[in-house]
């Protein structure tokens, strides 16, 4: 796909400029916080449908930027897609989350049939989405890092520590290696298929990075994410590549310096001044409001949002959460913030 000339403020930061005015997007924007979300979620019954309705996604994932025109419009998927494509089951069950089948704690990865076409209807959606917003709007697709598919690969479900999977890989490094090598294979593919269809930015959610050692964070976060982030980068350099490792704490540095990826997110738990000096110099950073905060309101929510982007103001700052929104958080809180960031300059 070659570059088109429109750019937005949020790309225009996500490739290194540092704008008076901070572009905002929200994780989780397209969501159950919305009435109009929740509307149509009923209407289409399991999220799995929602998801490969190409029509209902995009209009899901527009939803926000029709409400509160956020500088970014994130694809409304899932990154359990991916295993889905690898040959996995997968189901969302209700009050329980997710469940793949075969677990790869039962059977070896190369027993998996994979079904690439399952990834046809995301694009679908990505172009649908595109031919839906403005050109002052960034597109941007996603994918699960390869660590944190892993995690629900390996043991069919979410889990709190990742006992299953960081026991694997402890136990056997050769086999779990050949696992986030299939998984870095298909989300570059996978990625590759979101630019193609419209995709303008890309971020790679590392939800469950947090649960590693120092060594095994080397090893099964940032190698596997640099891999990606490079060849993303060599296919489409005008794309830029948010990495998100949640929970990295201080080892967020050496994920910003050594994977390559244009820009970083920050979650809620790190303090952005430590964030401002320590990651890169001019490295584009997103976040990091407590999603508690915005779900909380009233004063603090301005006085944190301001320290946030005074911490920010000498390098390019995309203003986001440090996590994902809340399902039960107030319009009017958001409207509040937005007014606060948007009135706000450096």
């Amino acid at each position: 796909m070659s570059e088109t000339p429109e750019a937005g403020p949020l790309l225009r930061t996500l490739r290194g400029e540092n704008l008076a005015h901070r572009p905002i997007w929200l994780m989780r924007q397209a969501g159950r916080y919305l009435p109009e979300y929740r509307e149509l979620r009923a209407e289409k019954g399991g999220f799995l449908a929602l998801v490969y309705d190409t029509d209902a996604a995009a209009e899901v994932t527009v939803q926000p930027i029709r409400r509160f025109g956020f500088d970014g419009a994130i694809l409304f998927s899932d990154i359990l897609i991916v295993p889905y494509a690898m040959g996995q089951d997968l189901r969302f069950l209700v009050g329980e989350g997710p469940d793949l089948s075969p677990r790869l704690l039962d059977v070896a990865l190369d027993s998996l049939v994979a079904v690439p076409e399952r990834l046809t209807p995301i694009y679908e959606t990505v172009a649908k989405v595109k031919a839906q917003i403005s050109p002052e709007t960034t597109l941007l697709g996603f994918a699960g890092s390869p660590w944190t598919v892993a995690t629900y690969m390996v043991a069919g479900e979410g889990s709190r520590d990742h006992h299953d999977t960081r026991a694997l890989a402890y136990r056997d490094p050769g086999a779990f290696q050949a696992i986030i090598d299939a998984i870095s294979q298909v989300t570059i593919e996978y990625l590759s298929g979101q630019v193609e269809a419209g995709a303008q930015g890309l971020q790679l959610f590392d939800s469950w990075a947090g649960s590693l050692s120092p060594a095994q964070f080397e090893r099964w976060v940032i190698a596997p994410n640099a891999k990606i982030a490079s060849e993303m980068q060599r296919r489409y350099p005008h794309v830029p590549v948010i990495g998100f490792p949640k929970g990295a704490g201080e080892k967020l540095a050496a994920y910003a310096r050594e994977t390559g990826v244009n820009a970083v997110g920050v979650d809620e738990t790190i303090d952005p001044l430590w964030a401002a000096r320590e990651l890169p110099a001019g490295m584009p950073v997103q976040g990091n409001l407590d999603p508690l905060l915005l779900l909380s309101g009233g004063p603090e929510l301005e006085t944190q949002t301001i320290r946030v982007l005074e911490a920010f103001a000498d390098r390019p700052h995309v203003f986001n959460l440090g996590h994902g929104i809340g399902q039960h958080t107030p319009i009017a809180n958001v409207e509040a913030l937005l007014k606060v960031v948007r009135g706000w300059s450096r």
